[in-house]
């Protein structure tokens, strides 16, 4: 018979185990392209079943996973419905040159079209091109590849008991049948015929097979073929988000990864760290948790948002002189063009600050835009203390507690004194104190018993626990805390007269700073231990902010002649050593509504990581404000391309 190398059925004479060598070389034939040719003569098969009309007295024994022949005349194939089940998986290995890109491209036939094969058709088309005409079919394709590599199901592989073992032939010759049917019946009469389905149907509907046929030795995990033929049905109907909170109702996520990304620990395409359901059963974001692990403010958590574990820290202050008018554009203190990056907190003390504190609060809003909130603001008097934070860290700050201080003789004049904010962010905790001291030349003593009155008044931590307290002293509020920011107008000036500082800056203002550094009555007292004990300051590299003519760059020509001043200053105090490292401290000469010039640092802080047991904020802020600086950002947008869209209609002339 022409079709007697059919892919099932064996020899009823060959003994059981020599089979078992022989059933491979067909197998690796047939993997590399070389199946046999149905037009020349055929070739002895020394596995094909014998006609069971030649031999009746005698019936093959077939291994339990490849069911009887069943013809029409056989009165008992009626009587008993056979449910087919998807046969074992082969092992199909890269070593046979398998053309994957051909082999991927094939559309694997399922059960129901094999069995629309008992009609005559051909065995590589079925009864799917009714249902979706527009699917490819390659109806080309041989008989016996048909029947044994293209329906290969991805089930396991079942435990075959003909041979006794795993390289036994029962279980070689069960990854080479057909998944659709294992009833197969042969029409001796004629030479050359194909194999074809018998006719009895199972009597139900057999189950839909998966059309996943992808194998572990060819195909890459975790990775997307577009080449397969099912790729775009199967992109639609199983692409989604595995680790995100995204619902059945809601749309697919683009950036989601194929259903192999659900055994992987977290998905490469997803911009949210994955949190495992274990994990949310056993940790406490109320209750206090170890440092190691499981709480919100804890080291897992501050790995993920800051590897390092520095945050980015920008500091300012300003004197704005009490003028009502503000500048047009806070960028260049908010955002230098020397930074390339917005830093994740900012802190911005202000004294003698303008009338309208709230219009002030909405300027820095409006600048930073809907990336940042107002964690906590507050007032004493003039002065003003701002803090701002990416809205994205709130959950991990704890509340915020202020105090305040006045060094005037007469507390009702809030003119001078100090305002001090302290809170927590993960296991490190801040101060920051804005300080208006005692102006005058020569009042030295007096700002240094403003400094005494700041660091024994200003009553804090009072409910936030410290994070150190064998450290802390009673009498000096900047020992209690981890990381400590001093800043505001100190009005300390530069000894010497203006006629000697003057003729400094005449020189070359650029080398000459150390030369004035040298006349600075801040820094001869730091250096004898009389204020600021423990601060460092950072390297001043621009002119004095004080005192200029408001709107212009020159310094004072009123008849006061005060002498040009580095009275405006950072400082910092760290517990831990090395804890606090300075960028880039520096002045705004472009912001000339007062006469002073803002000054600001840039730092990187390291943070600890801390524990849940403290009072949270719990992503508290000021709500009212950050709309109105989302509202004020979009009228400006607008009303910007309404003049580019006047300035393109008047460029527009019309010739009559």
């Amino acid at each position: 018979m022409p079709s007697e190398l059919a892919c099932v059925g064996h020899s009823e004479a060959a003994p059981q185990q020599p089979a078992a060598q022989g059933h491979l070389q067909p197998e690796v034939r047939m993997l590399k392209g070389q199946l046999p040719n149905t037009e020349e003569d055929p070739v002895p098969d020394p596995w094909s079943l014998p006609d069971s009309r030649q031999a009746p007295e005698k019936s093959p024994v077939l291994p339990p996973n490849i069911p009887a022949q069943v013809t029409d005349e056989d009165p008992h194939a009626k009587a008993r419905a056979f449910a087919p089940k998807p046969p074992t998986r082969p092992r199909l290995e890269r070593a046979l040159s398998l053309d994957e890109k051909g082999w991927r491209k094939r559309r694997f036939r399922t059960s129901r079209e094999d069995l629309a094969g008992q009609s005559g058709a051909s065995p590589s088309r079925g009864s799917l091109q009714d249902e979706a005409p527009g699917t490819p079919t390659h109806s080309g394709s041989p008989p016996c590849l048909s029947t044994s590599l293209q329906e290969i199901p991805t089930t396991r592989r079942a435990p075959c008991s003909l041979g006794g073992g795993p390289s036994s032939w029962g279980n070689c010759l069960s990854g080479m049948i057909s998944t659709s049917l294992d009833l197969l019946h042969r029409d001796g009469a004629s030479a050359g015929s194909t194999p074809r389905l018998a006719s009895l149907l199972p009597p139900r509907p057999l189950p839909a097979m998966d059309q996943n046929v992808a194998s572990n030795a060819l195909r890459t995990a975790n990775k997307v073929d577009s080449d397969h033929a099912d790729y775009k049905l199967r992109l639609q109907a199983r692409l989604f988000r595995a680790h995100s909170s995204l619902g059945p109702g809601r749309p697919p996520s683009p950036l989601a990864n194929d259903d192999c990304s659900l055994h992987s620990a977290k998905s490469t395409f997803s911009l949210l760290a994955p949190i495992r359901a274990k994990d949310v059963r056993s940790r406490s974001y109320l209750e206090g948790s170890l440092l190691a692990s499981g709480a919100l403010m804890g080291a897992d958590e501050l790995a993920r948002y800051f590897p390092d574990r520095s945050v980015a820290l920008f500091v300012a202050t300003w004197n704005m002189q009490g003028q009502k008018e503000l500048p047009p554009n806070l960028d260049e203190l908010l955002l230098p063009a020397e930074a390339d990056y917005a830093q994740d907190l900012y802190v911005v003390g202000v004294q003698e600050g303008c009338s309208d504190r709230r219009e002030w609060e909405a300027r820095l809003q409006e600048t930073l835009g809907p990336h940042y909130v107002m964690l906590f603001s507050t007032a004493h008097g003039a002065l003003y203390l701002s803090v701002l934070i990416r809205r994205d860290l709130i959950w991990f700050c704890s509340e915020v507690e202020s105090a305040t201080v006045t060094t005037r003789i007469v507390s009702q004049i809030k003119t001078k004194g100090a305002l001090g904010v302290g809170f927590t962010f993960f296991g490190t905790s801040f101060l920051f104190i804005t300080s208006h001291f005692t102006s005058g030349d020569g009042k030295v003593s007096e700002r240094l018993v403003d400094y005494s009155k700041t660091i024994q008044g200003l009553a804090l931590p009072r409910n936030v626990p410290d994070t150190s307290p064998y450290r802390s002293d009673a009498a000096d509020v900047t020992t209690r805390f981890d990381g400590v920011f001093w800043f505001g107008d100190f009005n300390f000036r530069l000894s010497g007269g203006r006629a000697a500082v003057e003729a400094i800056l005449k020189q070359d203002p650029g080398a000459d700073v150390q030369a004035l550094l040298q006349r600075d009555q801040l820094t001869r007292e730091m250096k004898r231990g009389s204020i600021f004990k423990g601060f460092q300051e950072p390297d001043i590299h621009f002119l004095p902010s004080y005192k200029f003519d408001i709107g212009k760059d020159s310094y004072d020509t009123t008849s006061k002649q005060r002498t040009p001043s580095y009275t405006d200053r950072v400082m910092y105090r760290s517990r831990h050593k090395d804890d606090i490292r300075p960028i880039k401290y520096a002045s705004c000469p472009g912001i000339r509504t007062s006469d002073h010039r803002p000054v600001y640092g840039l730092f990187r802080v390291r943070v600890r990581p801390g524990r849940d047991n403290i009072p949270l904020a719990a992503g508290k802020f000021d709500r009212e404000l950050y709309l109105i600086g989302i509202k004020r950002r979009i009228s400006k947008e607008m009303q910007r391309q309404q003049v580019l869209k006047n300035q393109h209609s008047s460029t527009i002339c019309t010739v009559s």
